[in-house]
């Protein structure tokens, strides 16, 4: 079974061409060719390339410039702006692109749209109708999460980052599985499955990270393998950990069997998401 992260970012220097909107912790720069390189070096098959709101906001021209020079290691989801009167034409020309297989909205505002907003609706509904599952970052807004997984049955909803906030860098939070029981109560729903995603970033402990054990095993129990998908969150977790430990705390893990990583670090991932890379372990750039 490939190895697939459900969480990695790139990006280029900020520049007039394609300024930042904000800013991010760690490199100045993580193109296409730095990921595939990390990714290679710790044997990682491909990776779903988010393209990071924080800079590029709802333009995902840069995801599919990485995606054209490395067409077989990454699949794409970009944000969509749920106030936006045309959500609904954009989210239907971007599935029709190749290599996208998502789409994302965040909750990062304070001011946060309501379950019934129209536009959230026209999202949720075209993530069903276009067979494109809808990733949500909603920290510290669980109740919505819970109200649109209600209310869009036939969506698949992806929850980013184990639905906890996570930091950008030290220090750990003091007691950052508080909010766990809300993670696992929306297991109840059978369109979520969730993102095992920068849960190293919520360590006490140095690699391999054991004190996460007991409570990712309440999400595993919960959700079941099926609904569990593995990821880094790289580069956001830059000053926190590197890449090959955010790998080998699960590839290389004694806590799992084989058949539960080989699910939860690819094949929950590749069916939900309908794609995987197309050559394992085979990095083919095409030139520019």
């Amino acid at each position: 079974m490939p190895i697939i992260d459900a969480q990695v970012h790139a990006y280029q220097r900020d520049h007039a061409g394609r300024p930042w909107a904000g800013q991010l912790h760690g490199s100045a720069e993580v193109s296409g060719d730095d990921m595939v390189a990390a990714m290679d070096a710790v044997g990682v098959d491909g990776a779903l390339l988010i393209s990071p709101w924080t800079l590029y906001r709802y333009d995902g021209s840069y995801a599919l410039e990485v995606y054209a020079r490395h067409p077989t290691r990454f699949g794409l989801i970009k944000p969509f702006d749920p106030a936006s009167s045309t959500v609904s034409e954009e989210l239907s020309e971007w599935a029709r692109l190749p290599g996208t297989v998502g789409a994302r909205i965040l909750f990062m505002e304070q001011s946060t749209p309501a379950a019934t907003d129209a536009g959230l609706a026209s999202i949720l509904t075209a993530g069903a109708t276009l067979g494109l599952p809808i990733n949500v970052m909603c920290w510290n807004k669980l109740e919505l999460f819970a109200e649109l997984a209600q209310a869009s049955p036939h969506t698949q909803l992806v929850l980013d980052h184990l639905g906890l906030p996570q930091p950008f860098a030290p220090p750990v939070p003091t007691a950052p599985f508080a909010a766990l029981k809300d993670v696992v109560a929306l297991a109840r729903f059978d369109n979520v499955a969730i993102k095992i995603s920068g849960a190293c970033t919520l360590s006490h402990e140095a690699f391999p990270y054991r004190d996460l054990r007991a409570p990712l095993g309440k999400l595993f129990e919960a959700f079941g393998f099926a609904r569990c998908m593995w990821g880094t969150d790289w580069t956001r977790a830059v000053k926190l950990l590197n890449y090959e430990q955010g790998v080998a705390a699960f590839c290389a893990s004694d806590w799992l069997s084989a058949s539960d990583r080989a699910a939860l670090m690819g094949g929950s991932l590749a069916r939900i998401y309908g794609w995987s890379p197309p050559v394992a372990g085979k990095s083919t750039t095409v030139a520019n």
